[in-house]
């Protein structure tokens, strides 16, 4: 996910990454149990004060979007219902899994493809 800040905007620096960070949860570009950077690495990262980073966590927290787990950091909350949720960090783990095993992107889609039953499975050899 790529947040970006514009100096120039009337929106609020903090309502930037407030908005961008919300939007990429409810459109599943983030997925529940994904971990966020710091504060003071975000801020880095985008040219921002530390404190306006934080300002944009805390207003996500409170809205229930992010969660803070202590020294362990900061994380996208579980949204959405239980169904969902558990789907969400099923995805999270393959995904997890996937990039461990150094599998590319398209070639998981097509395991999860065929597993879901929605492409026919690969042709498979002769007295296999």
């Amino acid at each position: 996910m790529k947040l970006t800040i514009v100096a120039a905007s009337a929106v609020p620096p903090f309502e930037q990454l407030r908005s961008q960070i919300a939007g990429a949860v409810n459109d599943g570009t983030l997925l529940a149990g994904a971990k966020l950077p710091t504060v003071r690495r975000l801020a880095e990262d985008l040219g921002l004060a530390t404190n306006t980073v934080a300002r944009s966590y805390r207003e996500l927290e409170r809205d229930g979007v992010i969660e803070t787990r202590g020294r362990n950091g900061t994380f996208v909350a579980a949204t959405g219902d239980a169904r969902q949720r558990e789907a969400q960090m099923a995805a999270l783990a393959y995904a997890q899994r996937i990039r461990q095993l150094h599998v590319e992107p398209a070639a998981a889609l097509e395991l999860v493809r065929t597993a879901l039953g929605t492409q026919p499975p690969p042709p498979r050899a002769p007295g296999v």
